[in-house]
């Protein structure tokens, strides 16, 4: 029953993300105005899709599974972003995590590394599971997420997600 669940929540999330996808191009924004810095530089992509097959923990627990992430973010002047990301958490349910971030370029003196911080609010961690993330309450909780990054080229990067004492996230 449960590979069942999980089964009709990756068909939820990908015909979300396919149903998004012909959005990226024209030039309706799906996000509230006041999360783009004023006067900042315009984006040159519209926004990108993310996709993480792993995570490793710090430390191992038998109940962990498999984690797979897939985001949607819409660039906003500025170097600033908002998105949505959904994934079967490390043990298995379905979380949501609506989010806007910031990013700062050129780390290491190199135009190809960055640093991104999201902020946001998180659902899906619930009974028995509610205690694995802070300030949990029925299901919700803040949180604050930063990554590092390396521009493969113009459209492709490599991150490295940071989640506290839980472990990291590649995508």
């Amino acid at each position: 029953m449960k590979l069942l669940a999980q089964c009709k929540f990756w068909c939820l999330v990908c015909a979300l993300a396919f149903a998004a996808m012909p959005t990226l191009a024209d030039n309706t924004h799906y996000r509230p105005f006041f999360l783009g810095a004023p006067g900042g530089q315009v984006p040159q992509q519209r926004g990108e899709i993310t996709f993480s097959p792993y995570t490793h923990h710090w430390s191992h627990n038998p109940q962990h599974k498999p984690v797979l992430l897939l985001a949607l973010d819409e660039a906003l002047p500025g170097n600033r972003f908002c998105g949505v990301s959904v994934f079967s958490n490390s043990f298995g349910q379905p979380t949501v995590y609506l989010y806007a971030g910031q990013q700062f370029t050129g780390l290491l003196g190199s135009p190809k590394v960055f640093l991104k911080v999201t902020a946001g609010i998180l659902y899906g961690y619930v009974a028995p599971y509610q205690d694995k993330v802070p300030l949990s309450h029925n299901g919700f909780s803040p949180a604050l997420i930063p990554s590092l990054g390396y521009k493969i080229n113009t459209r492709d990067s490599v991150q490295m997600k940071i989640l506290g004492s839980a472990g990291l996230i590649f995508s």
